[in-house]
């Protein structure tokens, strides 16, 4: 989509955001006002989403939002230090597997807001339910990569014109080297994943200790030609803001849902609920989808459809949060095994 056709589509959103307001319980309504004030935990943008969000919802309900942005492993790690301490701060968190790992922990509140979402996007033990998905792809510098040159399918990636091009994040998450490690031995296989795998090892990939969307601006900025696990929605709001950025259709992608829940024992617990209840709602994921970001409301349709497999006309493989959760280390040790 160009930037004449995603600023239109933006325009769209913000005209159709009164017209899918949610009634939330009103219950539940006074009860957060009465706490007050709410602490949200996330892996979001905060410019591109954190913030918006939180203007409406103040907006709208008058409840105060403190947050802090983190990745998913830090994120838990902060929760579980809070809740050992005696003293949990957060009501709200998110991340590719953060209610996942919180609900190992015991750390999770069993509620999810009243919302249709189809089945992958919803705990079936009502602990979490997804607020966006994420297509993981390659991405690529436009600048660097000639037209016609990019690679199309995995084994392009071995051709030694990228040796030493590539680079990806290491932090042990879907959004990393360890993710694409898991999308591979998923698709492959454990015997051709892992002979893929050695000769991929042997093409001197940068590991970087940096979020994806650090990766990819790297990639814009000339440091690097090609991202190799990027959130194809990146590529194209950074595109229509004029960077030589764009992502690959090497199939399959790898989606992955982002969860969110409410922490057990916090000091806000409807005001949790309410913010939950607001980012699943259709104004909510209005705001989501004007970031760029992909919503899980059937309401709600991304800025840029095409991110979308089923409408851009690519394959991806879906990987649920518990899955990912309870693979990651296996797939973190392959990576050590190949790539360091």
């Amino acid at each position: 989509m160009n930037i004449k056709n995603t600023t239109r589509a933006a325009a769209m959103l913000i005209a159709l955001a009164p017209a899918l307001a949610h009634a939330a319980d009103q219950a539940l309504i006074d009860a957060a006002k009465k706490e007050g004030s709410v602490t949200w935990y996330t892996t979001a943008i905060v410019d591109q989403f954190v913030r918006p969000a939180i203007a409406a919802f103040e907006a709208k309900y008058g409840v105060h939002v403190d947050y802090a942005r983190a990745s998913p492993p830090e994120l838990v790690l902060r929760v579980a230090n809070e809740a050992r301490a005696g003293r949990m701060m957060a009501d709200l968190v998110d991340g590719t597997t953060t209610a996942v790992d919180l609900r190992k922990l015991d750390l999770m509140e069993k509620w999810i807001p009243a919302v249709k979402l189809a089945d992958r996007y919803v705990d079936p033990d009502g602990y979490w339910a997804a607020c966006n998905e994420y297509i993981l792809t390659p991405g690529y510098n436009t600048d660097l990569v000639a037209k016609g040159t990019e690679p199309k399918n995995w084994n392009d990636l071995l051709d030694p014109r990228w040796k030493g091009k590539m680079a990806w994040n290491t932090i042990p998450v879907a959004s990393a080297a360890q993710g694409f490690i898991g999308l591979v031995l998923t698709e492959m296989g454990e015997e051709k994943g892992r002979a893929y795998l050695e000769k991929l090892g042997k093409q001197d990939i940068h590991g970087l200790k940096a979020t994806a969307r650090q990766v990819l601006d790297q990639v814009i900025a000339g440091e690097y030609s090609i991202a190799l696990q990027i959130f194809n929605n990146h590529a194209t709001i950074s595109a229509a803001r004029g960077a030589p950025a764009g992502w690959l259709k090497t199939e399959p992608a790898l989606a992955v849902n982002v969860t969110m829940g409410v922490t057990k024992g916090s000091p806000h617990p409807n005001a949790g609920k309410l913010l939950f209840d607001f980012i699943l709602s259709d104004e909510g994921q209005a705001i989501m989808a004007k970031a760029g970001e992909l919503p899980v409301s059937p309401n709600v349709p991304p800025l840029v459809p095409d991110l979308r497999p089923e409408i851009g006309k690519f394959r991806a493989t879906y990987i649920p949060a518990d899955r990912l959760q309870a693979s990651m280390a296996a797939w973190n040790k392959v990576y050590e095994e190949y790539f360091r």
